[in-house]
């Protein structure tokens, strides 16, 4: 069996399951399989655990056609790329120096670009698709879904607009079609120095949409603003938990004493800052997203401008803001529970705040109500019933 070519023992990997995510190759380990957030071992040609010399052929089979990537492994000693396997699918990729051996790990980008309806993505979130200017922000960690939620949205602009889009990205995943817009994709090293240099250059290439692919740096972060504030929808990532989070990271990335210019920049730019959380499913079908929508409007943009307090916090925004399309990741976990999408220990695991959550779960407005029933309820056993939270394993959790 050669290295040289890896195709064979992607093939082979890939049939594993119609539901695998990522691929990963690490010294000591046999080549693995993520399936659902998990991740499980295979043997592909006979393949065990993998050993440097067979790590390093494997990122060389893969690295081989892209001298960019070449030279960015051996100068920062990690490459992100994108690598095809004809006929079948695309991946995402990157290559990394760990302990003197390289791994890899190689997210599968899906061959059609996924729906709104198939993502499971809250129907309001298809009002981004109207806009004409401002900035949509899509955050999350790393496998949350942000490039698939972009590219239904791009495509759901593409189905339905005669404008002209450009794409950044660090590699390119999905691969557009040009339909009633026309799409111009442009791929961090290959065709374009970096993030900053290329959004420069795209503000010459009369967009009316600009997606970059992230927003990693304060250069790439101000020219995006830029953008937004001259006409441009411009559709970015961030690696934030929450709405809130998101706003606190983009002000953090200015200088303090331009904090206020920031703030009142921001607050009349941003669209929507959408966040997501994949949680397994009930069924063990695969995951579903838990979305936080923050939105444009007065109150989110006062509170954005001048800054949260108690009672004036974004998260109060959001839970009060139901009609005007937002919601709040613990409250879309309720509704999950409630509707026995989603277990309730997974449900209390993805909440920003477990106790919150479980007391509503137990039907309590605070934990001085909760605090007080128990009280009642030790005091005369006989005149309550007994309060009893969702399940018998978050007992346990309270207890301890």
């Amino acid at each position: 069996m050669s290295l040289l070519d890896i195709s064979p023992i992607i093939e082979q990997m890939l049939m594993v399951s119609d539901n695998i995510s990522d691929l990963n190759f690490s010294v000591g380990q046999k080549p693995q399989v993520e399936i659902n957030g998990v991740l499980y071992p295979t043997s592909p040609l006979g393949l065990g655990k993998l050993t440097s010399f067979q790590t390093e052929m494997i990122a060389m089979s893969i690295i081989r056609d892209n001298p960019e990537a070449a030279r960015q492994l051996v100068k920062y000693g990690s490459a992100d790329l994108s690598w095809t396997l004809p006929g079948k699918c695309r991946f995402r990729v990157n290559i990394f120096q760990q302990r003197g051996s390289y791994s890899i790990v190689m997210r599968v980008i899906p061959r059609e670009i996924p729906t709104f309806e198939a993502l499971n993505l809250p129907p309001q979130l298809k009002d981004i698709c109207e806009l004409r200017n401002g900035l949509v922000l899509i955050t999350g960690p790393t496998g949350s879904g942000k490039s698939s939620t972009l590219a239904a949205i791009i495509d759901r602009i593409n189905e339905t607009k005669s404008y002209h889009i450009v794409t950044i990205e660090d590699p390119i995943e999905f691969m557009h079609k040009h339909k009633k817009s026309t799409i111009n994709q442009r791929e961090i090293g290959s065709d374009a120095k970096d993030f900053a240099s290329a959004l420069r250059a795209a503000l010459r290439q009369a967009p009316k949409v600009i997606l970059v692919g992230e927003m990693r740096d304060l250069e790439t972060t101000e020219i995006a603003l830029e953008a937004a504030e001259t006409g441009h929808l411009v559709l970015s990532t961030l690696h934030t938990i929450d709405a809130s989070k998101t706003v606190d990271r983009i002000i953090g990335l200015y200088p303090k004493n331009e904090e206020r210019v920031i703030r009142t920049r921001l607050a009349q730019t941003f669209r929507y800052i959408v966040s997501q959380r994949l949680i397994p499913r009930a069924d063990g079908k695969g995951r579903v997203p838990a979305v936080e929508i923050l939105k444009s409007n007065p109150r989110t943009r006062e509170y954005i401008e001048y800054g949260e307090s108690e009672g004036k916090t974004l998260l109060d925004a959001m839970r009060d803001g139901e009609l005007d399309g937002m919601q709040d990741f613990d409250t879309v976990i309720m509704r999950m529970i409630q509707q026995g999408l989603i277990t309730v220990e997974d449900g209390l695991s993805f909440a920003t705040n477990q106790n919150n959550l479980l007391l509503n779960l137990s039907g309590f407005s605070s934990a001085e109500d909760y605090a007080n029933a128990l009280k009642a309820q030790r005091r005369d056993a006989s005149n309550l019933p007994p309060i009893k939270p969702p399940s018998s394993s978050v007992i346990d959790m309270i207890e301890k």
